[in-house]
């Protein structure tokens, strides 16, 4: 169901009541009070555990949680694990309202059960997901228990370690006699021979409970910074049975249009209200920022501004907690990317969404990729390809609520030849359709192997932004396409600029081990500190010379776990940190840190 509203629906705020009637009751948190066990064979639903008893083997933890943080092969391969939480939820049903039970993430597979009952199961685990509940007790103690399943599935690969367990918040969330689900509001500048003007996408689904919904209406009132209101509203027929129907709208946003920029990064305050009459059913809160983001002529444009980005990515890891991340470990990878002076981060897979509200806030700029890795064999297979598509939407749902996110790129690193690869193929011309339809205010992008050699590919002159992953006089490359020695680089890029001229161009990965210091020929020895600050530099040289380029992102900014015995091209350092990083794990500066942040500062996040 699609609309588009007019002005006078954004000067009804004045006199339309949404804004007033009540809101449903706010969602609670669950952080604290769980119990966890490692299965070892003794623990399992046939014992009664789940309803109380036994409670020997269990310890006190709070979430976001990991089951296993240390870095040893035997937790690489992963281990199944059972949480525990007791708890009483205020009694909401004289309001008209149920609990429903949301989770941000839980690696690698989930499944969960309410006083006995199983509820529900989750096998992505990067993106977030809710479950009705079912038999649920309010105001009386119930028992609420997740299995993880974080073993390693064969042939699987991942450049990052295998974290499992709750690694992001768990809560319990409101819900009427239906709901909103996977909303954004999207901004976008409409022109004609007029003029321009803003307009807001509201995208959601609407959900009806197990009674059904009476109809209702979806309400959008935004609040600019400087006090300006913008009110629209849809309807939506009465709904059958947890009967899901899809709702997109949009309207004009009234000014004066404060717009977002890295250096000023506006908010506005958006919030989505389904109302049956005077009640309100469900209600979701974001900020949005105004800004274009387009591809025009070869170039990323943000506000109608080339960009020369420089940046580096991120991975959810610290030390001691893996990926199961602190509010002080979010601002600690926060700190690491602005240290840098860095406008954009990128990661490979959808980013905690208190890393994104962040990103939001501070105005850098993020490259959104679901994490389709490595998975050309999967893509082969109808269901799996069909699961890794899933990936994409679910990802990118999440994450165009966001304004940081500059776009969403659907694959890292997979064939470089997908025009003869029939899974791989049909995978990414499903996956550029899905991101368009989802997200139209945004470039669709797909990340590359740089490797000489192959020619023009239809499938990616598809996408709007290509991602170009070079270890060019670092890692060998493949038979016949040969990355060994640097000054090959410049040659592919141009290659790349030829064959796809319309497509912007960014540098998404590159990168040399950095683990130790050198003698008098340290700059040419690989995996010394001299190596890998020279790499990094010669890199962004290139970059600065070849003015079709839309920027460069490091990889990383700071050590993450890899797998065991890993070799970043012929260094291996001893243990399982990915050393290519400027910042080691525990968050000290290499010699390439000191030259990253001032080669960042000295270009303007615009050309």
């Amino acid at each position: 169901m699609t609309l588009r509203l007019s002005l006078l629906a954004t000067l009804l705020a004045l006199v339309l009541p949404a804004a007033a009637a009540a809101a449903p009751p706010a969602p609670l948190p669950l952080d604290d009070g769980w119990e966890f066990a490692l299965d070892d064979g003794r623990i399992g639903l046939d014992q009664g555990w789940q309803t109380g008893a036994p409670d020997a083997g269990w310890s006190a933890v709070s979430v976001p949680h990991t089951m296993q943080a240390e870095t040893t092969q035997r937790t690489y391969e992963g281990t199944v694990g059972w949480y525990r939480l007791r708890f009483a939820p205020p009694n909401v049903t004289a309001d008209g309202y149920r609990w429903a039970l949301r989770f941000e993430g839980a690696r690698r597979t989930a499944t969960v059960w309410l006083n006995g009952q199983e509820i529900g199961t989750h096998q992505d685990p990067y993106t977030p997901f809710e479950l009705e509940l079912p038999g649920l007790r309010p105001g009386t103690l119930n028992t609420l228990v997740v299995r993880t399943d974080n073993i390693r599935p064969k042939g699987m690969r991942e450049g990052w370690w295998n974290f499992g367990g709750l690694v992001r918040r768990v809560s319990l969330v409101p819900r009427g006699t239906a709901h909103l689900d996977h909303t954004a509001v999207m901004p976008r500048r409409v022109c004609d021979s007029v003029g321009c003007q803003w307009t807001a996408i509201v995208d959601t689904d609407v959900v009806a409970g197990p009674a059904g919904a009476p109809p209702t209406d979806v309400d959008l009132n935004l609040a600019s910074p400087g006090g300006a209101l913008t009110f629209g509203s849809a309807p939506m027929r009465a709904l059958a049975p947890n009967e899901r129907a899809h709702l997109r709208y949009e309207v004009v946003v009234a000014g004066p249009i404060f717009l977002w920029w890295p250096q000023s990064p506006a908010l506005y305050q958006a919030d989505v209200r389904l109302r049956a009459g005077e009640r309100v059913e469900d209600l979701d809160r974001s900020r949005v920022g105004l800004r274009t983001i387009s591809v025009v002529d070869g170039q990323l444009q943000l506000n109608g501004r080339p960009l020369n980005l420089r940046g580096a990515s991120i991975q959810e890891d610290l030390p001691g907690r893996g990926s199961a991340l602190s509010d002080a470990d979010v601002d600690r990878i926060v700190a690491d990317v602005e240290g840098l002076n860095a406008d954009v981060t990128r990661a490979h897979y959808l980013l905690d969404e208190r890393l994104l509200r962040k990103f939001d806030e501070r105005g850098i700029l993020v490259w959104n990729q679901a994490p389709v890795y490595h998975r050309d064999a999967d893509l082969d297979d109808d269901a799996r390809r069909a699961f890794e598509l899933q990936n994409v939407r679910d990802t990118i749902r999440a994450a165009r609520r966001h304004p940081s996110v500059i776009v969403h790129s659907v694959a890292n690193e997979l064939s470089p030849e997908p025009d003869r690869r029939v899974g791989t193929r049909r995978f990414l011309v499903a996956a550029e359709k899905i991101a368009r339809e989802l997200d139209p205010t945004r470039p669709v992008a797909l990340d590359l192997l740089a490797y000489p050699g192959y020619g023009r590919q239809r499938t990616h002159a598809r996408f709007d932004v290509l991602g170009i992953n070079h270890y060019y006089g670092w890692y060998e490359g493949r038979k016949g396409h040969s990355t060994k020695n640097f000054g090959g680089l410049v040659k592919h890029l141009r290659a790349m600029h030829r064959r796809y001229p319309r497509q912007a161009l960014v540098i998404t990965e590159f990168g040399a081990e950095g683990v130790r210091k050198g003698g008098g020929r340290a700059m040419h020895t690989k995996g010394t500190f001299a190596f890998q600050t020279r790499f990094l530099r010669r890199t962004l040289d290139v970059v600065a010379g070849e003015n079709y380029l839309s920027g460069a992102i490091y990889w990383t900014a700071r050590e993450f776990a890899v797998k065991p015995r890993w070799q970043g091209g012929d260094i291996y350092a001893g243990d399982a940190i990915h050393s290519k990083a400027v910042l080691f794990y525990d968050g000290r500066p290499k010699p390439a840190w000191f030259v990253a942040r001032q080669l960042f500062a000295d270009v303007p996040t615009f050309r």
